[in-house]
């Protein structure tokens, strides 16, 4: 397969950038914007807007591939690479990509995302989200080249079998985490609500009072808009603030968690990012201990592990030290999607949990081909993504599984 010709765009993401140093230290709710100065470099105010970079490729036969780069919401906060700016790669791609993409006989996808992803510039890799935007055109491009589904592209490549079944959809609801919560059970979301816990004072509480009465008020909602048979999982992200709020306290945080499951029997609950330390290592031992004596004491709460986990390798460190239950693979930050392909089946293959996370920062086309790594690898569950306003992201995460489910079976998968 040859390429005809390549373009860009620069375009809008599905969210904004929120500088999470700045939040965390107290930076002021005003309206939808913070009042603060920023703390991570790059950062021109608290929250600016999202960014993303079509990377568009004609094929020969005139079919059109694309694939768009964004970055995360929290981009520069738990050892993850700087704001993304689209400007700043226009030069590297019209003088060194697109030309090697050009001249390049391609062969198969995971070959050529290696090598975008070993790409270096000036003794560094590319930037995340440059890879990220980049391997799911070429993705894209063998799909349309192949006339197959994504979905079938990967299945190919890896040796695994096409089955069609859905992936668990995780919806987030935002600052907006009563009124969208409605909007979840209504549409029977599978997983709810990750209610953007990111704060102590504000929305945790200075001994965890506030998730508390929300976790109680969450279980009525479920059983006043549900019915019998729903069942959804209770997954809340803290962002780190029960560390804080606990001052590390490890038997204060158990007995913690042991109340939360309380509060939300029978549903499943999950617990992500419980405290968020100032290196991968101190990340790993602390969850490590909690995860083990909540084992011992047999309190029923999965620990999901997010910030850290920032490479393929960092996610074998976490699944090797025993240390979580769920990994969240945030697919932007893993560059190179064959990345986090790879780290779906790693998850899977330790029995730990692969979620097929990211940001609500992306955008419609990076979403859907994240629905396609969850279809392809059965990942236990997937973001709905872009945006927190839950109808939008999950919307398009859910259609586009659903088509893709519709054409597997039609060809006799």
């Amino acid at each position: 397969m040859k390429i005809k010709s390549l373009l860009y765009s620069i375009g809008l993401s599905g969210f904004y950038f929120d500088d999470q140093r700045a939040i965390k230290a107290g930076a002021k709710e005003d309206g939808f914007a913070y009042r603060g100065v920023p703390l991570t470099p790059g950062y021109e105010s608290v929250r600016q807007k999202g960014e993303s970079l079509s990377i568009i490729f004609i094929l020969e036969d005139e079919c059109i591939a694309y694939g768009d780069c964004s970055a995360i919401q929290y981009s520069g906060a738990g050892g993850r690479e700087p704001l993304f700016r689209a400007k700043d790669f226009l030069e590297i791609l019209d003088k060194k990509i697109f030309p090697f993409l050009l001249d390049k006989e391609w062969k198969s996808f995971r070959e050529l995302a290696e090598i975008i992803e070993n790409w270096e510039e000036n003794g560094k890799n590319l930037h995340s989200a440059l890879r990220y935007g980049i391997t799911q055109a070429i993705l894209d491009a063998f799909a349309k080249f192949k006339r197959k589904t994504m979905t079938e592209i990967i299945a190919e490549e890896y040796n695994l079998p096409v089955i069609t079944k859905p992936v668990p959809i995780f919806c987030q609801s935002g600052d907006d985490r009563y009124i969208n919560v409605d909007k979840m059970i209504i549409k029977r979301v599978d997983i709810l609500p990750h209610a953007l816990i990111n704060n102590v004072e504000t929305k945790l509480g200075w001994r965890g009072e506030k998730l508390i009465e929300y976790l109680g008020w969450l279980k009525d909602r479920v059983k006043i808009l549900g019915d019998e048979n729903y069942r959804p999982v209770f997954h809340i992200d803290v962002y780190g603030t029960i560390g804080l709020a606990f001052h590390y306290n490890l038997e204060e945080i158990i007995e913690y968690f042991a109340k939360l499951e309380k509060i939300v029997y029978p549903y499943k609950l999950r617990i992500e990012g419980p405290v968020d330390l100032e290196s991968k290592d101190e990340q790993l031992e602390y969850l490590r201990k909690l995860r083990i004596n909540l084992k011992e004491k047999g309190i029923n709460v999965d620990i999901v592990a997010d910030e850290w986990c920032n490479s393929l390798e960092d996610i074998k460190e976490f699944i090797n030290a025993e240390a979580v239950d769920m990994i969240q693979i945030k697919t932007p930050v893993l560059g190179s999607i064959h990345k986090s392909i790879e780290a779906v089946l790693l998850c899977k293959n330790k029995n730990v949990g692969a979620y097929v996370g990211g940001t609500c920062n992306e955008t419609d086309k990076s979403a859907q081909v994240s629905v396609h790594i969850a279809l392809s690898t059965q990942a236990d569950q997937i973001l709905a993504k872009p945006g927190m306003g839950v109808d939008e992201g999950l919307m398009i995460v859910y259609n586009e599984m659903q088509r893709t489910l519709s054409i597997l079976k039609a060809k006799g998968y």
